[in-house]
C-alpha cells in the first residue's frame, strides 16, 4: 500500500443506496436442509416457495396467538 492517497477528487456517497435491503444468508442443518428438498420435490415446488409457505404460516400462528 501507498503511505499517502489521494482523495481530492473523491466523491462522497457514490455508492450509497438509500432502499438497498440486504438479505443475510440463511444456515440450515444438513438433516433439515434434506427433508424440506425431498419435500420440496414431491409438492412439485422449489425450495424457496415452500419455505417462504411454512415461515409464512408459522408467521400467523404466532401473530394469533
Amino acid at each position: 500500500m501507498k503511505d499517502e492517497y489521494d482523495f481530492s477528487n473523491a466523491q462522497q456517497g457514490k455508492f450509497y443506496k438509500p432502499d438497498l435491503r440486504l438479505i443475510p444468508p440463511v444456515r440450515l442443518d444438513p438433516q433439515v436442509l434434506d427433508f424440506l428438498v425431498k419435500r420440496a420435490e414431491a409438492k412439485g415446488t422449489t425450495l424457496n416457495e415452500l419455505l417462504n409457505a411454512l415461515l409464512k404460516k408459522d408467521i400467523e400462528l404466532i401473530e394469533a396467538a
